[in-house]
């Protein structure tokens, strides 16, 4: 009993505070007085209070335009957007200030910036990956700009992380056209696939698909193309087995290999 009257009695007692703290917030924001537009803009900035800074933010990146307080009122302005999840209209004020502020000792963080919140942006994989590519072109611009940047390191993390999302959605393409049993669509998927990304972790698994592919496709063909696209089979076997010889797939490759030397060298009907 007493504990919730301790409670109830706090509670009460918070409220005139929050009120008091809430009139003077409109008071301000009504005002024309920039000073304290300012003054409060950081303050509530500072106590994360993101929300309720943005909109004093906004207006003061116009009026204190020019002035040696423009650097600091927009860098938090572009960092309100970023801390409420807006991270496309975070990524055009990141740009924007290394653009208006390029001298200002800011400037690198907020390059990096510009590229990360592309990086936040970015969708998964079975989505369109726009957003993925030119968030690996903004961090690559960041380490060729920053090369000494002790941000490197991540940012180059970062790349990895995206490109593999990439080659992610290049994979799941490829085995979407196997499974569908669309063979040759899948074969030059993934040929595009290994081309565009030689150091792939699907490679084995990808290699082992295209003479899978290869084989189906042959077998399933008209006579007068059967032979071509067996010997295609066989072309596949000895790519594989080259570069993965001591693959778990190696047993259903020679299966393949095998077959596939059977009906090159089975008779052909006379009738």
């Amino acid at each position: 009993m007493l504990k919730n009257f301790l409670i109830k009695k706090a509670f009460f007692l918070f409220i005139p505070f929050m009120v008091v703290s809430c009139n003077e917030y409109n008071k301000v924001v009504k005002s024309n007085d920039s000073a304290k537009k300012y003054d409060m803009a950081v303050k509530l900035y500072e106590d994360k209070k993101y929300y309720k800074a943005f909109p004093l933010l906004e207006e003061l990146v116009t009026v204190y335009r020019g002035t040696d307080k423009a650097d600091k009122i927009y860098y938090y302005y572009a960092y309100c957007s970023y801390y409420m999840g807006d991270y496309e209209y975070a990524n055009y004020h990141f740009k924007n200030y290394v653009k208006t502020f390029s001298n200002s000792a800011l400037a690198e963080e907020c390059f990096y910036m510009s590229a990360y919140t592309l990086y936040l942006d970015s969708p998964e994989p079975t989505l369109d990956q726009t957003n993925t590519l030119n968030a690996i072109a903004e961090m690559q611009l960041f380490t060729d700009k920053y090369p000494e940047s002790k941000r490197v390191a991540e940012a180059n993390k970062i790349i990895d992380q995206l490109y593999l999302k990439l080659e992610t959605k290049a994979y799941n393409i490829c085995n979407q056209y196997y499974k569908t049993e669309n063979y040759i669509s899948a074969i030059i998927s993934i040929q595009n696939t290994l081309e565009e990304f030689p150091a792939t972790n699907y490679a084995e698994e990808l290699t082992f698909l295209s003479l899978k592919s290869n084989f189906l496709y042959a077998i399933n063909s008209i006579e007068s193309k059967k032979q071509e696209r067996l010997q295609k089979t066989l072309k596949a076997y000895k790519t594989f087995v080259d570069k993965f010889p001591n693959s778990t797939y190696l047993p259903e490759a020679e299966t393949f290999y095998s077959n596939s030397l059977k009906s090159l060298n089975k008779p052909k009907s006379n009738t």
